[in-house]
């Protein structure tokens, strides 16, 4: 009987040692995930308080700040004048950056900053002394571009040629470096080998300044790419809930913008585009031809509408695969905003009006009324 009991009593010993044994085991584990999850997300959480700390306080900002440095003041000094201003995010983010990029010699002196500024422009002017009352240059970009359109644009007024600025903006492995940059609107969508360029439909439309005598093309094109960022990244859980990719939603967005005008134009378009799409219909819209085609035209032929291409909505039934122009922001809202209607056809009467309609018969009889 005693074998017997030790026989048992070792039994146990052994199955409650195995269950210390996968208690102790399941804690180390819970322990060892937690602790990798809090590094990750502390990680993750410091990547972007960095970026976020390294970019303009307002890109939008047109507001000037007069700041004065003092005599003998160090680079502490200057991130806390700074910072308190409101011309950097955060002074301490800020010291690292010019110690991390060896950056010195920074002059005492009166300056005028404006928050939309970027940390490289302001460090060039404490370096060289200069107050910047005003830009150097001030550029207009208007909606509706594209990027050729773009390029000839800056060419005229800034120190490199149209066709460095486009191949810049379609040198792979810049446009690399530009999707880690910019995660939260540049994807790898745009590395698509069908897409004409990359970077199309993603320079916002706006009025941008500069302060170098000779701003380089990265500079010009990270402008505008940060403005973009400010005007989508609002709008992500709207662009989310529709089951659209950004790359989706600004393809959308530039079509819109290329058949309509006003506000109350591109909401009702957007609203056709969507029943023209629930339906399996083609978009069939002009502007997709005409960059297909890659030329201006005042009239689109027949014969145009039989061009093969991926942006052609007359080819393809879907759309296409990619913008194919910068938009304004209220043709953004109208894409994630749509006016509900049951029209399938609109068209546009060449002063300005576009008459809506729900079957092709209807379709046709305003064409014959308007279209001459």
């Amino acid at each position: 009987m005693s074998k017997k009991k030790n026989s048992g009593d070792y039994r146990d010993n052994l199955i409650k040692r195995s269950e210390d044994a996968k208690t102790v085991r399941k804690v180390v584990s819970i322990l060892i995930i937690s602790l990798v999850l809090i590094l990750v997300i502390g990680g993750v959480s410091g990547y972007m308080y960095i970026k976020s700390a390294l970019e303009p306080v307002d890109p939008d900002s047109n507001k000037e700040v007069q700041v004065e440095i003092p005599l003998g003041s160090s680079t502490s000094d200057i991130a806390n004048i700074l910072e308190k201003n409101g011309i950097i995010k955060n002074g301490l983010v800020f010291r690292f950056y010019i110690k991390f990029n060896n950056e010195s010699n920074f002059q005492a002196g009166n300056y005028t900053f404006s928050p939309s500024m970027k940390l490289d422009e302001i460090i060039e002017s404490l370096k060289s002394g200069k107050v910047l009352k005003e830009p150097l240059y001030t550029i207009t970009i208007p909606e509706g571009k594209t990027i050729d359109e773009i390029a000839g644009i800056y060419s005229k007024k800034l120190s490199f040629t149209k066709e460095e600025f486009l191949n810049k903006v379609n040198d792979p492995g810049y446009i690399e470096v530009l999707i880690n940059t910019y995660p939260s609107i540049l994807t790898n969508d745009i590395l698509n080998p069908d897409i004409r360029t990359p970077l199309e439909g993603y320079l916002f439309a706006a009025t941008y300044s500069f302060y170098k005598e000779k701003p380089s093309i990265e500079t010009v094109v990270e402008k505008m790419l940060d403005k973009t960022e400010s005007v989508v990244t609002p709008f992500l859980d709207e662009i989310s809930a529709m089951d659209f990719s950004v790359h989706e939603a600004l393809t959308m967005a530039s079509i819109v913008e290329n058949e309509s005008s006003t506000v109350e134009q591109r909401k009702k378009i957007a609203g056709v585009f969507y029943n023209r799409l629930d339906k399996g219909m083609p978009l069939q819209t002009d502007p997709t031809v005409l960059y297909a085609l890659g030329k201006h035209k005042d009239k689109v032929l027949l014969e145009d509408l039989e061009i093969e291409s991926p942006y052609n909505t007359y080819h393809v039934n879907a759309l296409p695969i990619g913008p194919i122009s910068n938009f304004a922001k209220t043709s953004l809202e109208a894409t994630l905003n749509p006016e509900e209607s049951d029209y399938l056809y609109f068209l546009h009467d060449g002063e300005g009006n576009i008459h809506y309609s729900k079957t092709n018969e209807r379709h046709n009889e305003l064409k014959n009324k308007y279209i001459k």
